[in-house]
């Protein structure tokens, strides 16, 4: 096998390519960092289990933040035998890289949160907008909310979390009643205007308000207009989770949002500080289930290695997050807690289930 050009840790012999952004722009650089780092942390533990066998080594690649950077990263890991990508980050970066490596017959592991970026043998490890908008619903309506609006900002995320309101109210069988999109404080308020009466009236007892810059705005306004807190089931989103502007937002008491369970970035923290000397992403986790994923004997050392049919078993995997599994069509489903809304803080309403 070629030498490969970069850092890399591991002694096993399957070479798996790591594509991270490492260079450029300098906030996602530090991302594309602390990723890295998990990941170096991951083949650690691997190598202090004694009843974990070392299967691969993992070849460090910078992508930078371009397409191009991301495609010849991909090119090169695959010239030097990698039988596994496991990154990049972006949507466009993954969708690029995903062609690389189809054409040679390499899966693909990316860490993009756009569903767009998935394709049968490019899956994307993250929590992606389908798989927590359907978590949060299928809750909303485990507590008997039956009648549902979603208010959109006109951005795109806004677009994103729409698209995916309207799939998983469809995936569920709920009752979509209505979806609003605003782009300035007069539509929102506009927008108000309009859900007040259904509210009172009793047509609604569920709105979606994903976008965490206004959701406190929206509930405000609702409550101006005479909607108490608990009159409506208000749900956020993932992005809601540790905002402390959501948290400290009296009219928000008692919403409800998905999250990816903290116990797994808690428990990677101390060790990482330790070795590192700073706090990790809240992405690092990902990095580390990937890794330890790849270093999997069933699926590194099997035939072909990281066969589609072991990569989609329905069961699943356990990661540094929980329980996920890889959807043929290349997303992912993750198990997610749901957290509910106090002053000042979130408790956890609902352990993490698929």
């Amino acid at each position: 096998m070629p030498t490969a050009a970069g850092k890399s840790f591991g002694k096993g012999p399957v070479r798996v390519a790591l594509l991270l952004p490492l260079s450029g722009d300098a906030n996602i650089a530090s991302v594309g960092q602390s990723l890295a780092n998990a990941s170096e942390l991951a083949i650690q533990f691997v190598e202090t289990n004694p009843n974990i066998g070392e299967n691969i080594t993992v070849v460090l690649k910078d992508t930078g933040t371009s397409v191009p950077g991301a495609t010849q990263a991909a090119q090169q890991a695959l010239g030097e035998g990698a039988s596994l990508i496991l990154g990049p980050l972006r949507a466009d970066q993954v969708t690029a890289v995903g062609q690389v490596a189809k054409a040679a017959g390499v899966p693909v592991i990316g860490f993009s949160n756009n569903s767009g970026a998935a394709s049968p043998g490019v899956y994307l490890l993250n929590v992606l907008p389908e798989s927590e908008v359907k978590r949060s619903m299928g809750y909303a309506n485990k507590l008997g909310k039956k009648a549902f609006a979603g208010v959109f900002p006109t951005t795109d995320f806004g677009r994103i979390q729409e698209g995916a309101f309207r799939q998983a109210t469809a995936d569920l069988g709920l009752n979509a009643r209505a979806v609003y999109n605003f782009s300035s404080e007069a539509e929102a308020r506009n927008v108000v205007t309009q859900l007040v009466p259904m509210l009172q009236a009793g047509q609604l007892d569920a709105l979606f308000i994903p976008d965490r810059a206004t959701a406190p705005s929206l509930a405000n306004l609702l409550n101006e207009a005479g909607i108490p807190p608990g009159k409506v089931q208000l749900i956020g989103s993932a992005d809601w989770d540790g905002d402390p502007a959501i948290l400290n937002t009296t009219a928000l008491a008692g919403a409800i949002f998905p999250a990816v369970d903290d116990a797994g970035y808690n428990a990677l923290l101390p060790e990482y500080q330790a070795k590192f000397g700073s706090a990790p992403h809240k992405l690092a986790t990902i990095a580390y289930t990937a890794t330890i994923l790849a270093n999997a004997g069933s699926l590194a050392n099997g035939t072909p290695k990281y066969d589609r049919a072991q990569l989609t078993l329905p069961a699943g995997f356990n990661g540094r997050d929980g329980v996920f599994r890889f959807l043929a069509d290349g997303r992912s489903e993750y198990a997610l807690v749901i957290k509910q809304v106090a002053i000042g803080s979130a408790s956890i309403a609902e352990a993490a289930k698929l």
